[in-house]
């Protein structure tokens, strides 16, 4: 057994790597010891692949965004509470929102609360669709015009894209 080691440590072939390495294994030498490293290049050749977008699907998420938009309805910032179900001297329907770093609330009617409750959904959503535009933008931007010579290409994180 112990011939078999050094057999393989001395072995000119095993410490050049990949000779002699099982299941995507590739052997190194490191001083005395030899340790194996898994070889990821395929899997993370794989991944980069699937990853790539075409710049048409891309345009064509664009446009859908856009005309989501169209249909938004009233938006208003703020957000609104029911109150009416507990028995407070203020109990009713409220609305509060930020006005020039104050706190301020409003009492509602049932109608006005349904109404201003619709909106603020929507301008949630109008953000929502807005953050995915600039990533969609972003992505397109990047990919149709000239870059700049680098080493190494920006990551996700840097190029706003995560």
């Amino acid at each position: 057994m112990a011939e078999a080691l050094l057999a393989e440590v001395f072995d000119p072939v095993a410490q050049c790597g990949q000779a002699g390495a099982k299941g995507g294994e590739e052997r190194r030498m490191h001083d005395k010891y030899i340790y194996l490293a898994r070889l990821d290049s395929k899997v993370k050749n794989e991944d980069m692949k699937k990853k790539i977008i075409p710049i048409d699907s891309l345009r064509g998420q664009y446009e859908d965004l856009c005309s989501s938009l169209a249909s938004t309805g009233y938006i208003s910032q703020g957000s609104v509470l029911d109150r009416s179900t507990l028995r407070l001297p203020r109990s009713g329907y409220q609305w509060t929102r930020k006005v020039a770093g104050k706190t301020v609330t409003v009492a509602l009617s049932p109608e006005q609360f349904q109404a201003l409750r619709q909106a603020i959904q929507n301008q949630r959503s109008l953000h929502k669709t807005i953050g995915k535009m600039e990533r969609l933008s972003r992505q397109i931007l990047f990919k149709t015009t000239p870059d700049t010579h680098r080493r190494k290409t920006l990551p996700k994180k840097v190029l706003g894209l995560i």
